[in-house]
């Protein structure tokens, strides 16, 4: 899948990394570029066009696909952070981190599936986390659950939208120096460079991209024994 010519649209483009990717795809010679947020208003990227979208509501997502109807380069990139633990959490913030991260996902990708195919199959881009692979214990228990919910879609979806020609792939990511990680005082990794590692892994039709060092040792200790993977269960 090429960049250069393509229409893409980027969920979240009015900050952080959705901001990069929105702007290095502008740089890549993308024709077009959607760069979707709740308020459009707060997109302030030049070249880009600014486009209203709620991606837990179907209704928005829907409008989106029939504005946007050029598109052959998705990028997933919207999502949230309640900070819920899965057993003494709100419940409603615990909904909300699986209603944007999961389902919200999903909305997208069921509506610009059809889009998508209409292109030629084009190619999706999921930014997933390392938390799919490893939950931090306690503080956003439920966005590493809804982070893995989110893998095993892009794997589901990929198997079923390979018919039509449309290349999946998932961007993991560890801390990235964003908002919504500017309460934790550890090293980041640059939003730039993450968004450079989600355009390249489309072009190269990667599966997988692994953004950061942490997510490249995280991958390699999967198939460890869960109790390496978790050593603070020792000490219980």
């Amino acid at each position: 899948m090429q960049i250069h010519g393509s229409t893409a649209l980027v969920t979240g483009a009015n900050r952080g990394i959705g901001r990069h990717f929105a702007q290095q795809l502008l740089e890549r010679g993308a024709t077009k570029v959607y760069a979707a947020a709740r308020n459009p208003e707060s997109v302030d990227l030049p070249g880009v066009e600014a486009l209203r979208l709620d991606i837990t509501d179907p209704a928005s997502v829907a409008a989106a696909a029939a504005t946007a109807s050029d598109v052959t380069v998705l990028v997933n990139n919207a999502g949230i952070s309640t900070l819920a633990n899965l057993v003494n959490g709100d419940e409603a913030l615990i909904r909300q981190d699986m209603e944007t991260n999961y389902f919200g996902t999903l909305n997208m990708v069921r509506a610009f599936a059809p889009v998508l195919a209409a292109g030629g199959g084009g190619a999706i881009l999921n930014i997933l986390s390392g938390a799919a692979w490893r939950s931090p214990g306690m503080l956003a228990d439920s966005y590493a659950a809804s982070k893995a919910a989110s893998w095993s879609l892009t794997n589901g979806v990929r198997l079923e939208l390979a018919a039509q020609g449309t290349q999946v792939s998932g961007l993991f990511v560890g801390m990235v120096d964003t908002d919504m990680t500017a309460g934790f005082d550890v090293p980041k990794a640059d939003p730039a460079a993450v968004a450079r590692a989600g355009l390249d892994g489309i072009e190269s039709g990667s599966l997988e991209v692994l953004a950061d060092q942490a997510t490249v040792d995280l991958k390699a200790a999967m198939s460890a024994d869960p109790a390496l993977l978790y050593p603070e269960l020792a000490g219980e």
